[in-house]
């Protein structure tokens, strides 16, 4: 067997036989060969050109590796006050900073999205009690009279309990019309300091201060900073992904329009982030082409042995943090170490390292799992998810190209499969 396709088998957890005859299957329907062995090779060569950046080599322990990348995050991070203009999140306006500054990298498009009077019908007819009580105001009409409304709606998020958002008010949303959509530009902001003390728990709970609602077209930065090494870095990732998710979906809320009937069904289906849950009738048979299922989450974070986690898949997420990898690269790129040109190209790349103790234990260079990790050193918590996600769209795209794979997704995200 190619080692490979071995050696990708078993970063992806999967059985190599999976690998091996999904190469087979790609191969013969694209006329390809060889695309396992380039992103092996790239993920060597890449591998090698960091550790020695790092002052490190294939012999140096997982640990050693691990720790040299939090600590170039670190550093990254840091540089990245400098480029922004600001020396502490502590600063009152630290958030509408970080807001003009990755709207500076990354222009919020126009997108098609709820219509502000629609969002404010939704609030009258089922009255959001703990924002009205957050805020002081007996009624909605009142509230809307002087508070802006898409920071009311964005409280929904951390203010409102999740039973009721989705057995009372986003129920509301099975009636959604196309006519109840508008085309403008998305908006990334930070909400205002009075929704501080409202949002502590949801910020707790989350381990980060930003959210963003797609039907809304609206991302926002909840002004509560913790101050631990890797949360601005983070804070900025996060947002650049949010723009690239949001525009993704609002190209999907479009291509709805056309069928009224099915809309609202659709629309709601996106915002749940659905995912096929069991395998259906077809896929239950085998078939000579290659299939994919596509998922819009990270299915790892609720449980890593996830059935879907051992299929061929491809995943919009890991696209849209892809493009916010490659927009970030751009930052101050004088910072030592490579700058943030460090992380360019190492989404899907990691590889074995042995332990203290001899074992071999994977390692993502992944941006996104770094300084996932480094946020929550102090609970031991290593990411390899985002790597891993973003390893199966390389493999799709080494066969497709990374527009084909945006398009699929979109064409098959409520199927939640396709077959090539």
């Amino acid at each position: 067997m190619n080692h490979c396709v071995e050696h990708i088998a078993r970063i992806l957890r999967v059985d190599k036989n999976v690998i091996t005859d999904l190469e087979t299957k790609l191969n013969k329907a694209t006329g390809k060969a060889g695309v396992f062995e380039d992103i092996y090779n790239e993920n060597e060569k890449l591998l090698d050109n960091r550790l020695e950046v790092l002052k490190l080599s294939y012999q140096s322990s997982a640990s050693e590796v691990y720790n040299a990348l939090i600590g170039k995050v670190r550093v990254d991070d840091a540089k990245l006050f400098e480029a922004m203009g600001i020396f502490s999140v502590r600063v009152p306006d630290a958030a509408e900073k970080i807001a003009e500054f990755v709207s500076r990298m990354h222009k919020p498009n126009k997108g098609l999205f709820l219509k502000k009077e629609k969002a404010a019908q939704l609030l009258a007819a089922e009255p959001p009690k703990k924002i009205l009580a957050a805020l002081g105001y007996k009624n909605v009409e009142a509230m809307l009279q002087k508070e802006d409304l898409l920071e009311v709606f964005s409280a929904l998020r951390f203010l409102e309990d999740s039973e009721w958002l989705n057995g009372t008010f986003f129920k509301q949303y099975e009636n959604l019309k196309p006519d109840d959509f508008e085309e403008r530009p998305i908006e990334l902001r930070a909400l205002s300091s009075r929704w501080i003390k409202a949002a502590e728990k949801f910020v707790a709970k989350k381990y980060h201060n930003v959210s963003h609602l797609k039907e809304m077209g609206v991302i926002f930065i909840i002004p509560i900073f913790s101050g631990i090494p890797g949360e601005t870095l983070r804070l900025v990732s996060l947002l650049l992904h949010y723009l690239n998710e949001v525009e993704y979906y609002s190209e999907l809320f479009q291509r709805y329009q056309s069928d009224e009937k099915v809309f609202a069904n659709n629309v709601i289906s996106l915002l749940r982030g659905d995912v096929l849950e069991k395998r259906t009738p077809e896929l239950l048979v085998g078939s000579e082409n290659p299939r994919f299922l596509v998922v819009q989450r990270y299915l790892a974070k609720d449980d890593e042995n996830d059935w879907r986690l051992f299929e061929p898949r491809i995943n919009p997420e890991a696209l849209h943090w892809q493009r916010a990898e490659e927009q970030l690269r751009v930052v101050n790129n004088n910072n030592g170490n490579g700058g943030f040109k460090f992380w360019a190209g190492l989404g899907a790349v990691g590889d074995f390292f042995p332990t203290e103790a001899g074992v071999d234990i994977l390692v993502s260079f992944n941006i996104v799992d770094t300084v996932m990790a480094l946020v929550r050193e102090k609970e031991l918590l290593k990411y390899l998810y985002h790597h891993q996600e973003a390893l199966w769209n390389k493999i799709f795209i080494g066969y497709f190209g990374e527009e084909k794979l945006r398009k699929i997704s979109q064409d098959n995200i409520l199927r939640g499969w396709f077959e090539i």
